[in-house]
């Protein structure tokens, strides 16, 4: 193991948390989804977006062997290298309601955010 990989594994310790309304809404969609192999949500981050990043979300069954999996209650969340640096203390949400339902990401790393909430720098 290099020293990068070392500093990187040192680094990037939890990428991202589930609040419990998040895990129990990740577990009903996957429920939902009613497909035999065993899904992960799987939290990228991708270039682009009003504010030089957007947050993207969807279920994954493949993993790749430098992939950050952690587990939450039996939900499986993967997080490629690249966006657990900059996911890195981050807390994803669910609220259910009448104004802002959805899932919503904190990210102690955004240093500005833009109205929609799903695209960040």
């Amino acid at each position: 193991m290099s020293t990068t990989d070392v500093q990187m594994s040192q680094k990037v310790t939890e990428p991202i948390v589930l609040t419990e309304q998040a895990v129990t809404k990740v577990a009903e969609l996957i429920a939902d989804a009613g497909v035999d192999e065993e899904l992960a949500l799987r939290v990228a981050v991708k270039p682009g977006g009003c504010s030089g990043f957007n947050y993207d979300m969807y279920f994954d069954s493949e993993f790749a062997n430098d992939d950050v999996v952690r587990e939450f209650s039996g939900v499986k969340v993967v997080v490629d290298p690249s966006s657990a640096e900059l996911l890195n203390g981050s807390t994803l949400d669910f609220t259910d309601g009448l104004q802002g339902a959805g899932f919503h990401i904190t990210n102690p790393n955004a240093t500005r955010t833009c109205g929609c909430g799903n695209s960040f720098s």
